[in-house]
């Protein structure tokens, strides 16, 4: 795509976080720019008040089909579907239809170390982040995580590194976006209401890899098959990781393996071009094997930007869970509460119920996202005692799983979180891990998040 310069007419098409980074960005390099989204000014007043004093014109309420055709390039915030009317008719028009990551990365020069998958985004980008600032470095972490990447082209202190959040809605819409570092963490079916397919998911999510060169690094999940076919003609230096000890890595990979995987609470890094060396867990305050996971990608891509065995090992060791991300709440009469709000999809349901030995009372449901929930059966007869369904999901979820643990569907939330603490017992964990999205009841999952933390303080 043409670089954007100065008096060329950009349209930014939806006022969320991005749309507005976005359009203050856009507004800075000198473009004429038009914001426009279907809600209403009221409804839209924290995103007006925020660009009040800029230099743009904005058609709210509904948009507008010409507007579209008259433009140079489109932003499109990730909440957008782009098979609406209008972004239809300008691509036919052959109007550039990008996204707030690929507007944003035009002006970076700084190394990009981009991550994606369907799991672990946000924890794999923090712990990195941490990894890189305890090694001397800086480091901008934006991106999916919550912060646009067009804070950081904007602003005029630059880092040593940015690290990037990428989801599958993102990278829609990037073409030109070229990682030094690309993290694919895993592929699991997810967003089945947005996509047609399973395999136009992992469509999106590979374009993360179009323009990586033999400079360049990618970091790959070994024990995922379909990522590793699909990544397997790429020209990028390859990084593996694998929760297997190297004796079960299969001989065909381990006869050349450049990575790291898990020994006994050890991590183990196994790459020429550095010393191997073993990374103690004994400590460590992230649970699960999905973290060690995380851990393991985390650890490949700071030492591939140069940070020593040292600053890395004191991150693994420190790093505590994110907010509703496996976070631990509360122990109330011995039983153990834990937040997993993040947990929208079955995959991480999966990797959350894997977590814990302890026997479990666990809260699912919420809002459908096309997903089969059957492949749940084996996770829920070997660690779930009791299972409360909540949400537009919980008759299906039933249907699919509720003949293999005492079941019981309830009507609100409020009523989940007190009738799973009501079938606890000491030594148990209650765990909130919908495997679904919230917005049936909630504005977000930090919202669903908050109110179970906030359930259970009353306890």
């Amino acid at each position: 795509m043409e670089k954007l310069k100065k008096g060329m007419r950009a349209l930014v098409v939806g006022l969320g976080k991005s749309g507005v980074s976005a359009t203050k960005l856009l507004v800075k390099k000198g473009l004429k720019v038009t914001v426009t989204d279907e809600l209403n000014k009221s409804d839209l007043k924290d995103a007006l008040d925020a660009l009040e004093g800029l230099d743009y014109t904005a058609e709210l309420g509904k948009h507008v089909l010409k507007t579209f055709t008259e433009q140079d390039v489109i932003i499109v915030s990730p909440g957008v579907r782009l098979d609406i009317k209008p972004l239809e008719q300008a691509r036919k028009s052959n109007i550039p239809v990008i996204s707030e990551i690929e507007l944003a990365a035009q002006f970076i020069s700084e190394p990009i170390i981009a991550i994606t998958g369907t799991n672990g985004k946000t924890t794999t980008a923090h712990l990195l982040t941490e990894m890189i600032q305890a090694g001397g470095k800086t480091a901008f972490l934006g991106g999916n995580v919550g912060v646009p990447l067009c804070d950081y082209s904007a602003r005029r202190e630059k880092c040593d590194f940015v690290v990037v959040e990428v989801s599958s809605f993102q990278l829609e819409t990037c073409f030109d976006l070229k990682p030094y570092v690309a993290v694919f963490l895993n592929l699991a079916p997810d967003h089945l209401d947005r996509y047609s397919n399973f395999d136009d998911y992992v469509k999106a999510k590979l374009r993360l890899k179009n323009n990586l060169t033999e400079e360049d690094f990618v970091i790959t999940n070994l024990r995922d098959s379909k990522l590793m076919a699909q990544l397997s003609g790429t020209v990028a230096k390859q990084l593996h990781f694998t929760t297997d000890v190297f004796a079960k890595i299969p001989a065909h990979y381990a006869e050349k393996f450049q990575g790291a995987n898990l020994e006994t609470g050890k991590l183990s890094l196994k790459v020429e071009r550095w010393k191997e060396h073993m990374f103690p867990l004994q400590g460590a305050l992230l649970r699960g094997l999905h973290n060690r996971e995380n851990m393991m990608a985390a650890m490949l891509a700071a030492k591939v930007v140069g940070i020593s065995n040292e600053a890395i090992q004191k991150v693994l060791l420190s790093f505590k869970s994110l907010p509703h991300r496996m976070e631990f709440v509360a122990r109330k009469n011995q039983v153990s509460f834990f937040n997993d709000s993040k947990g929208t999809n079955v995959h991480s349901l999966m990797r959350s119920l894997e977590s814990f030995k302890e026997p479990l009372i666990l809260i699912a449901g919420g809002r459908d996202k096309g997903e089969a929930y059957e492949t749940l059966i084996p996770y829920i007869k070997k660690h779930v005692k009791s299972l409360i369904l909540v949400g537009e999901a919980k008759e299906k979820l039933n249907r699919a799983v509720g003949d293999f643990s005492e079941t019981f569907l309830v009507g609100t939330f409020e009523e989940a979180v007190y009738v799973a603490y009501q079938k606890s017992r000491s030594g148990d964990v209650v765990l909130l891990s919908p495997g679904c999205a919230s917005q049936d009841m909630f504005k977000n999952y930090e919202e669903r998040g908050n109110y179970f933390k906030k359930i259970v303080s009353t306890f």
